[in-house]
């Protein structure tokens, strides 16, 4: 019996009815030989962790354009703390650990540089120019892993890509383990937003709406617990992943407030507007001399369109390298004589 083959024997006595088993993996589109020693969840979570595009998070905003200090979030931290709570959820109910953590680490590897001012000034951008065209995030990173990364795509399983396609409010994913992530990327972000915006003095403990904190709590780790603990309670037994009523209008009463407060209008957002004029920029030049595109960008004219072929080369791009590019296409620099 191959290690493989111990971990599935593992899963099948001791994960619940409704967790995913590796063994029954819907598969690959490309079969490939099977491992020894992994499952193919874990690889596909080490084809993920191995990637460029996962590499490139560290380098894109969160939510805080160009932020000073070393304590605020990035996309690639928010990936992290994305994964370990829907771990601990997946742990907490027997559900398989090894998707949900391939789905975590892989869900937001097609967001945009500059956060989602990126990715609305792209949407704004083929409005604009008339353009049959929409963008989003979980989208752009199943494209990602089907198709871009090294130029032929990871070749994920059907199950991580189905969680990555539905990480988002409202989605609904083939696996409690997808559910988890779903779940999971909003109590993050929400909560690491508010830990980010306190310290960047944005707002103050005292701006907290009072009927949402009563009930989840007056801390950073105590409001995470109390909705990862909410979600394991009101989950266990069950075919699908629940909030209880009161835990999921408090969330929402806070989320509406970061709206308000944060992420709409903020001294913090003043910045975005610059975005919207990088973008626009970016898509004009490119759309203009597809020949400076990159050769894997290139090759998918024929097939994809130019227009989505420049946005999967803008899309990929770290903040600090589209304010380069930017930078090199259209801010004169020093004659120099050579």
């Amino acid at each position: 019996m191959t290690i493989r083959e111990k971990i599935y024997q593992h899963e099948r006595e001791s994960l619940s009815k409704y967790a995913m088993l590796s063994e029954n993996t819907i598969g690959r589109e490309y079969p490939i030989e099977e491992s020894d020693i992994r499952t193919e969840f874990m690889r596909d979570r080490d084809r993920i962790t191995h990637s460029k595009a996962f590499r490139r998070l560290k380098d894109k905003t969160q939510v805080f354009i160009n932020p000073e200090g070393s304590h605020y979030r990035t996309r690639l931290t928010h990936t992290l703390e994305v994964t370990q709570l829907a771990k601990t959820i997946s742990r907490c109910l027997a559900l398989n650990e090894d998707l949900t953590e391939a789905i975590g680490l892989g869900h937001d590897l097609g967001h945009t540089p500059f956060g989602h001012a990126g990715e609305f000034a792209i949407n704004d951008y083929y409005r604009d120019h008339g353009m049959d065209l929409s963008f989003a995030h979980n989208l752009q990173s199943v494209r990602i892993v089907e198709k871009l990364e090294n130029g032929t795509g990871l070749n994920l399983t059907y199950e991580v890509r189905d969680g990555i396609r539905n990480h988002k409010k409202g989605m609904k994913p083939m696996t409690l383990e997808g559910m988890a992530v779903n779940y999971s990327d909003r109590i993050a972000y929400l909560n690491h937003d508010i830990d980010d915006s306190l310290r960047a003095g944005i707002i103050t403990e005292a701006d907290l709406p009072r009927e949402a904190i009563q009930v989840l709590g007056d801390s950073y780790s105590v409001r995470i617990n109390t909705m990862i603990t909410d979600i394991v309670n009101n989950s266990v037994g069950k075919d699908r992943l629940i909030m209880s009523p009161e835990i999921e209008r408090a969330t929402d009463i806070l989320r509406e407030f970061m709206f308000e407060e944060v992420y709409r209008d903020s001294p913090a957002k003043i910045e975005e507007k610059k975005v919207r004029n990088i973008i626009y920029l970016l898509m004009d030049y490119y759309l203009a001399h597809p020949d400076k595109l990159p050769e894997d960008d290139r090759g998918n004219i024929e097939t994809d369109g130019l227009a989505v072929c420049v946005t999967d080369y803008i899309a990929g791009m770290t903040d600090k390298y589209a304010v380069q590019v930017f930078d090199d296409l259209y801010v004169p620099h020093a004659w120099q004589l050579l």
